[in-house]
This record gives structure tokens, C-alpha cells and sequence, in this order.
């Protein structure tokens, strides 16, 4: 309340009948609020129910009302899926395989193998990358080789006014057979996008869409986030390399920076799944956590935004992004309609189509 009479001075006197707003500045109330101008008509706030299976894991109780920030992105998530999906039975384009391939009752480990068998880290995955922050890039680029869409996005659409909330979410999947899509929140470290990336593919083998606020320092409660976070631990350290390695590793001044940049994770993976096999102790862990995430933190306030079209490839993705221009430019699609989808209008859509080696006419 008191950041809207900030910006509002008249919002209390209008709010007790003393005065009456007119319609613009109605309007403007509710951009600023981020919700329908009829909502400020109501007596009380709607229930506005989350789209997908909440399993995020708040200690103390329910995770409360969803931001609108949260449910935007969703919406605007599922309607790009609901595009995708369409144009590519359009198309004839047959189910994904892999989708809701495994079940909570097969070994999460196995799964996480199979997975990483089929995203293509091999043996040889960690010469290609030279640190963990290009492995993020390169994971998702080749599950969207998958077929799955991998959005990675701080923001609402291309809004920075608008930053999603780390505390509130850290990822979501939306399961379907032709266009499953991944969400990670890129407000949050990059040392955690890695595992969310995981995590939401284990999702995906499940066939199981859900919100989640994974990282890889929780113990969630339900039986489908153990089982998600045992399969990405898995894909990103495999239990089998990493004590083949340890008696290397172990006495060195970093152990876990060690097992960070021989797997191109980050090195809170590294530790927890040190943790998870035995090979250190929990205080051990935790210790290195808490000065790790603070050096991280400060960092990270320093760093700047960005390419703007460079970011489109993790904010819209490569793949749904060449798709939908390619339909655009078929007439399958109108280009206002493209415009929406993607958050990218007039000047900014050429130019992007343009550095995808699409051109339009």
C-alpha cells in the first residue's frame, strides 16, 4: 500500500469515497499494480490459482498468494507452448520420445544417465566449455536440440522494471508429448541455473509439469523432487567419475572449485553432490556454501544486462524463435501475433530474425 500512495497521493482519498479518480488514472493505477483494470472494482483481491502443480517448498506453511510477475510468465509461457504445439502437428511432426519416458519407481540415478546420454554429454563434454557459467549456454542449447524449449529469462518478457523473484520461484516445466518447455528464473545465480536446467529435464522424463523452487541445497518433502533432484545430480556429476577422481581432489586447497571446473558445474553442485555420495561432511558443505553464495552475491551486483539480442536467445529461445519466424514469413502466423508471442515488436523482430539468418521481407 504504501509504495502505490507514493506513487498515487490521491489513492487513500480515493479509496474512502472522498474523490473519484477518472479513468486514466485508474488505468495507470493498475499498470502500476499489474492487474486488469476491473480488479480495483472488486471488494476483495480474486483468488488467482497457479496453472500447474505447486511443489515448491516453503518452510512454515503455504507459499502464499502467486505475484503477478509469477503468472504472467507462466501465461505467457503456455501460450507460446500452445502455439508451438499446434504449428507442429500442423507440420506432421511426431511425439517426443522421451517425454514422461521414466517413473517415480525406476532409479532416478539410471534416469539421469539416460539423460545425459541423450543431451549428448559424453566423455568429452567438459574439454568443450571452459567454465561453468558457458556450460549454462551450451546445456541449454542442447536440450533445445531435444526439442524442449529452454527459456531463461529475470525478467517479465523484456520488462526489466518488471525482475522475477528468486525467493519465490526458481523454475518451472510444462510437460506435453510435441513442445515441452522449460523455465529457469535468470534472476538467480548462475551456480543454480545449472541445476534448475537439470532438475526441470528430469520433469520433463517424468512428463510432469510443475513450479518449483529447487536449488541444491534443499531437501524437499515430495517424493517427485527427490526424485528430480537425484536424477539432475546425476546428469551434471556423475556418482561413478567423481569418486574415480576424489582421492585426487580431496586434499587440495578448493576441493569442490576442483570438481566445479573438472565437470563444468558450479561449485555448489560440486559440494552438494560430494555431500550426497559421503565423501565430506555436511558442516564441511555448508561452510563453503554460505562464503561462497556471499562472494557470489557481490559479484554478481556488479555485473551489467547485456546484449540486448543476445539475450532474446535464452529469453524467447533459438529454437521457438526460428520457428515462429519462419511461420511468419510462410503466413502461418500473422506478424502481430509473432510480435506477442515472442515480446518483440516491429524493428526489434526484423533485427532478431536477421541474426537468426532469417530474413523477412
Amino acid at each position: 500500500m504504501g509504495e502505490v500512495c507514493s506513487r498515487f497521493p490521491k489513492f487513500e482519498v480515493w479509496e474512502h469515497g472522498d474523490a473519484m479518480p477518472t479513468l486514466k488514472q485508474l488505468e495507470a493505477v493498475a499498470k502500476f499494480l499489474t492487474v486488469p483494470l476491473g480488479y480495483l472494482f472488486l471488494p476483495e483481491p480474486p483468488e488467482e490459482r497457479i496453472p500447474v502443480p505447486d511443489l515448491r517448498t516453503v518452510s512454515g506453511g503455504s507459499p502464499g498468494r502467486p505475484s503477478p510477475d509469477l503468472l504472467d510468465t507462466i501465461h505467457a509461457m503456455q501460450r507460446r507452448q500452445a502455439w508451438l504445439r499446434e504449428d507442429l502437428i500442423q507440420c506432421d511432426a511426431e511425439p517426443l520420445v522421451f517425454v514422461g519416458i521414466a517413473h517415480l519407481t525406476e532409479d532416478p540415478e539410471g534416469a539421469g544417465r539416460e539423460m545425459r546420454r541423450m543431451v549428448g554429454m559424453g566423455v568429452d563434454w567438459a574439454a568443450t566449455v571452459h567454465t561453468w557459467q558457458e556450460a549454462v549456454g551450451k546445456l541449454r542449447r542442447a536440450i533445445e536440440q531435444l526439442g524442449v524449449m529452454a527459456v531463461i529469462n529475470g525478467v517479465v518478457g523484456n520488462n526489466t522494471h518488471r525482475r522475477l523473484d528468486v525467493d519465490e520461484f526458481r523454475g518451472f516445466t510444462l510437460s506435453d508429448k510435441y513442445a515441452p518447455l522449460i523455465f529457469v528464473n535468470g534472476a538467480d545465480s548462475k551456480s543454480a541455473q545449472m541445476f534448475t536446467l537439470a532438475h526441470e529435464l528430469a520433469h520433463v522424463w517424468l512428463g510432469e509439469s510443475a513450479l518449483t523452487d529447487t536449488n541444491p541445497t534443499s531437501r524437499p518433502s515430495q517424493k517427485v523432487e527427490r526424485w528430480c533432484d537425484k536424477a539432475a545430480a546425476e546428469f551434471l556429476v556423475p556418482a561413478r567419475e567423481l569418486k574415480g577422481c576424489w582421492p585426487g581432489i580431496r586434499n587440495e586447497d578448493d576441493p569442490f572449485e576442483s570438481i566445479a571446473r573438472r565437470f563444468k558445474v558450479s561449485p555448489i553442485v560440486a559440494g552438494r553432490r560430494a555431500m550426497d555420495l559421503g565423501l565430506v561432511g555436511r558442516e564441511e558443505f555448508f561452510d563453503f556454501y554460505r562464503d561462497y553464495t556471499e562472494r557470489e552475491r557481490t559479484l554478481r551486483s556488479s555485473v551489467g544486462g547485456g546484449d540486448f539480442y543476445n539475450n532474446q536467445n535464452t529469453r524467447v529461445g533459438e529454437m521457438f524463435a526460428t520457428q515462429i519466424i519462419r511461420a511468419a514469413k510462410a503466413g502461418r502466423v500473422s506478424f502481430k501475433e509473432a510480435y506477442d508471442l515472442t515480446d518483440l515488436h516491429g524493428g526489434a523482430f526484423q533485427e532478431y530474425s536477421r541474426r537468426l539468418g532469417v530474413y523477412l521481407p
